[in-house]
């Protein structure tokens, strides 16, 4: 017959500890071995002498008198003695010991041939992190059974306080205080079993996450962790594409997952992992479509968001997809002319869809504007016009590494003044959410600039700021939350028109933009899919089959043609 060894303290957690360590042993029909421990004295130069643990109320933490033992332990068989007849169960043995507290708990769990330890983490008041505490990791560390440590309220309360303290400090997490949702750029499977994700969760507040073929090809190509799932699915005749679409599916299933109690608590509000839909389509409306459709029923959560490049061709694949239902990232977002057509399309799609007699108030969509991009491509014309023009060439000094920040201030005024205003007004009333706008690409490309500036001059009331894991703790180390986003919108708007006077024509930039973003997501796929091609056939039993880890002929015209479209 199993044993069950439960070490009770005499104070507020015995019978909590009692009743958890009965309920193991009933489970498992074991034989319930109660034991107290008089725990020796313990001089501390600060205090004097410890009190005798576990005895609140009988020897009110005196220090222990050699005379005092027999009391003491008859007081403890006593104890035990109530114990076992409020329990009332049948094989119960008691057992009174006096030493050090983990070394008799040890000792009796072998003496006794114990199964299972059952015991308290409860300290004892100002000696909490003296005694107890160091005894429990002692018993854990040494013991060569199965443990179970049952924590006191005291010591919840201290952890959930110290939690919440942390939390409080934590400048990500007073983000949210200030209306922004935190989501997280970047994505990997070992991120889940390990944990990692749910700490960024629970401790930093993350509210979301993104993940783009950039990122799976960069997660895949730079790690071994999908090989063995890569050479599985292989060996059932998955092509590369069949192999990309089966992991990254899985993998953003995960991660909805995690999210899923931060997006029932939020009402839906919080809690979204985006999933882009092939890059080759950028320029073919009914195939993004099609793709969302299929990608939006194979995820099947509802805390997704599918993926849809702001294209001309995406504009109406995203009202589509809008009217049906489908929540919508809408991505690759770079001049404030296409960000008014994806608001007009969204609301174009809630109308639509609401004239249909459809609900509309479950539907989330986000615009994601890319940032850091912009400036990396004014900072150097800028800089070519001040060393062209000496003096004269003050103002383009001033705005320099601002165009992004300004476009994202304006875009932020247009949102406000959309959502906010009588055109938004009936589908508000129907319970529609906003189109949150998301600051994309905010990772600082100069080396110049701070390494949160795309952070901190971004903080607003109902945005979402998508960051790397390298950004996220470089602002939680010394990041300083502020509302920033309506700060100087005079100034923005004058940043914004000088841009001329520097010979840039942003709108032309912002196309140029849109264009070489798509044509980078399009390589990093194929480069993708070439790469888990390669782990395919490293791990093939048949490797002259080269040909059916690879693209087919009309996916390689498809992929010839969308390069020759943004080319």
């Amino acid at each position: 017959m199993k044993k069950v060894l439960i070490a009770l303290n005499y104070d507020s957690t015995a019978q909590k500890v009692a009743k958890a360590g009965f309920s193991i042993a009933k489970s498992i029909n074991a034989e319930v071995i109660l034991l107290h421990v008089i725990a020796d004295p313990v001089y501390y130069p600060s205090v004097g002498y410890s009190p005798i643990m576990g005895f609140t109320g009988i020897v009110n933490e005196c220090p222990l008198q050699s005379d005092s033992v027999a009391g003491l332990k008859k007081a403890s068989q006593h104890f035990l003695d109530k114990c076992k007849q409020l329990l009332g169960y049948k094989s119960i043995q008691t057992r009174v010991k006096k030493g050090d507290f983990a070394e008799s708990i040890l000792r009796s769990s072998k003496d006794l041939h114990a199964d299972i330890i059952v015991m308290g983490s409860h300290s004892w008041k100002w000696l909490e992190d003296i005694t107890l505490e160091s005894a429990t990791e002692k018993v854990l560390d040494h013991s060569s059974i199965p443990v179970f440590i049952i924590p006191s309220k005291q010591k919840r309360k201290k952890q959930k306080d110290k939690k919440n303290t942390i939390m409080k400090n934590n400048p990500l997490v007073k983000l949210e205080t200030l209306g922004q949702s935190i989501w997280l750029d970047y994505i990997r499977n070992d991120m889940f079993e390990s944990g990692e994700l749910k700490q960024l969760i629970e401790k930093d507040g993350l509210q979301g996450m993104t993940s783009n073929p950039s990122l799976f090809e960069k997660a895949i190509s730079e790690s071994h962790i999908y090989d063995n799932d890569i050479s599985a699915l292989a060996l059932q005749q998955s092509n590369a594409k069949v192999i990309y679409e089966t992991l990254s599916q899985r993998d953003i299933q995960k991660a909805a997952d995690e999210f899923r109690n931060l997006y029932e608590k939020t009402n839906g509000r919080e809690g979204y992992v985006s999933l882009e839909v092939n890059p080759h389509l950028a320029h073919d409306t009914n195939g993004t479509i099609e793709e969302a459709r299929r990608l939006w029923i194979a995820l099947n959560r509802p805390n997704v968001l599918i993926k849809v490049p702001a294209t001309t061709e995406g504009l109406p694949a995203m009202r589509q997809l809008i009217i049906e239902g489908i929540n919508v990232n809408v991505t690759l977002l770079f001049g404030l002319s296409r960000y008014r057509q994806v608001i007009k399309a969204y609301i174009a799609g809630l109308t639509a869809r609401l004239d249909q007699g459809k609900p509309v108030k479950n539907i989330v969509s986000v615009a994601s504007f890319f940032l850091s991009r912009i400036d990396s491509v004014m900072d150097p014309v800028e800089a070519d016009f001040i060393a062209s023009h000496g003096e004269q060439a003050h103002f383009a000094t001033d705005i320099r590494g601002q165009v992004a920040i300004s476009y994202a201030k304006i875009a932020y005024e247009i949102y406000k003044k959309t959502f906010e205003g009588k055109q938004f007004a009936r589908l508000a009333l129907e319970g529609a959410l906003p189109q949150r706008l998301l600051w994309a690409s905010t990772k600082t490309k100069n080396h110049d600039y701070s390494d949160v500036k795309y952070v901190e001059a971004l903080i607003g009331p109902d945005t979402i700021n998508t960051i790397t894991l390298e950004t996220l703790q470089a602002y939680r180390n010394h990041g300083n939350p502020a509302l920033q986003l309506e700060v100087d919108i005079a100034q923005a708007k004058w940043v914004m028109s000088e841009l001329a006077e520097v010979g840039i024509d942003i709108k032309k930039i912002s196309r140029k933009l849109e264009e070489d973003g798509i044509k980078k997501f399009i390589e990093s796929f194929d480069k993708l899919l070439e790469v888990i091609a390669k782990k395919s056939l490293e791990n093939s039993p048949k490797k002259e089959s080269d040909d059916r880890f690879l693209l087919g002929d009309e996916e390689k015209r498809n992929k010839n043609n969308n390069l020759k479209s943004v080319s």
